[in-house]
């Protein structure tokens, strides 16, 4: 597919928090990755407002398992943490195939749309690891990415047969930026891995969501944003290059 990425990721730990479990001040991950963790993961190696990334479909590599931690919560002034138990994924590893669409509602940011520009910082950052740290769904779970062709090696459900069905999940959330409108909305779909492989639908596909507040995109001008190549002359000139 145009403009397409892949690449592995991996942890000791993943938290993919199922929102339920949070009620009672306690965390419990899903089986899998979301849509929006991966697009997270996705857009911290490499993302401009300019461009919106597609998460295609995961691959799990190793078995699905978990592990609980107990876990002391932090308190206001001098009051003692409460001690909850936060069940994480242990040892992960998926690999990861995107894509990117430019942004069709940041029309102010036109000019940047420069496709072979993008498609090849994305994949020089993939190559890096990323150009910013890696978190499997929350900030205590490091994650390490590295280039890789997708549905090479040996996976775990490889030979699985059937389906997993997952039941209904989160799917991600839609911001006004992506979407054109007013506020933030919650999407939730019917999960199901066959052979290893889960396909997501696209956001739009999502028949499942829901309003949770409002907003507003955030605005791109002349005030907020600088030329590369002007930054560039700037550097070098005060350098006496």
């Amino acid at each position: 597919m145009r403009n397409q990425i892949e690449f592995e990721v991996s942890g000791r730990y993943a938290l993919f928090t199922d929102p339920l479990t949070k009620i009672g001040g306690e965390k419990m991950s899903y089986q899998i990755p979301t849509y929006q963790s991966l697009k997270g993961i996705v857009e911290s190696i490499y993302w401009k407002p300019t461009i919106m990334w597609i998460i295609d479909e995961v691959r799990v590599m190793n078995p699905i398992q978990t592990e609980s931690k107990g876990i002391r919560l932090k308190k206001y002034q001098d009051e003692k943490g409460d001690l909850a138990f936060y069940t994480y994924l242990k040892d992960v590893k998926y690999q990861v195939r995107a894509h990117f669409v430019f942004n069709p509602h940041r029309k102010d940011l036109g000019f940047d749309r420069n496709e072979n520009k993008h498609f090849s910082i994305a994949k020089r950052a993939v190559e890096v690891g990323g150009r910013r740290d890696i978190f499997l769904g929350s900030r205590e779970c490091q994650g390490y990415v590295e280039s890789c062709v997708f549905d090479e090696g040996v996976g775990f459900y490889d030979e699985y047969p059937g389906e997993i069905d997952f039941g209904v999940m989160v799917h991600g959330l839609n911001y006004p930026d992506e979407t054109g409108r007013t506020n933030i909305e919650t999407r939730l779909w019917r999960a199901s891995m066959k052979a290893g492989v889960i396909k997501f639908i696209r956001p739009d596909e999502c028949i499942m969501v829901r309003k949770v507040g409002e907003m507003s995109p955030k605005k791109f001008d002349e005030s907020n944003i600088q030329d590369i190549e002007v930054l560039y002359e700037e550097v070098f000139h005060k350098r006496g290059d």
